[in-house]
């Protein structure tokens, strides 16, 4: 019973913390650093950089230049270069690079080194330390303390 007790509590808790550790701190991080980030910087700034800066300049260049240039050359144009440059320049740019920054950066870190972090050390802690012993004391040896007792 001593034997099996040691094997029991050093296999668990070996396994268990070696394990879920290694699963948790490695699977997560890794997933989440590697996933959310590259996701994120190379998506969004891919998607940002690429398909809004090419749609505006190539499809408002375009039409402008070549339609309503040609069709109300000075107010079109004025207005155009004037009031979509600077908003776009402006708004879109300053938009997206300080919310979805500080969005992504805030929220996504905040929330995964907060919530993950405490769920995972809770929940697993506790899981781990009041289920096992818990089991192991009521199915596995409920009768343990007599044995250990008369022996």
């Amino acid at each position: 019973h001593t034997y099996i007790h040691t094997y029991i509590h050093t296999y668990i808790h070996t396994y268990i913390h070696t394990y879920i550790h290694t699963y948790i701190h490695t699977y997560i991080h890794t997933y989440i650093h590697t996933y959310i980030h590259t996701y994120i910087h190379t998506y969004i700034h891919t998607y940002i950089h690429t398909y809004i800066h090419t749609y505006i300049h190539t499809y408002i260049h375009t039409y402008i230049h070549t339609y309503i240039h040609t069709y109300i050359h000075t107010y079109i144009h004025t207005y155009i270069h004037t009031y979509i440059h600077t908003y776009i320049h402006t708004y879109i740019h300053t938009y997206i690079h300080t919310y979805i920054h500080t969005y992504i950066h805030t929220y996504i870190h905040t929330y995964v080194h907060t919530y993950i972090h405490t769920y995972i050390h809770t929940y697993a802690h506790t899981y781990i330390h009041t289920y096992i012993p818990t089991y192991i004391r009521t199915r596995i040896r409920p009768n343990a303390h007599t044995y250990i007792r008369n022996s």
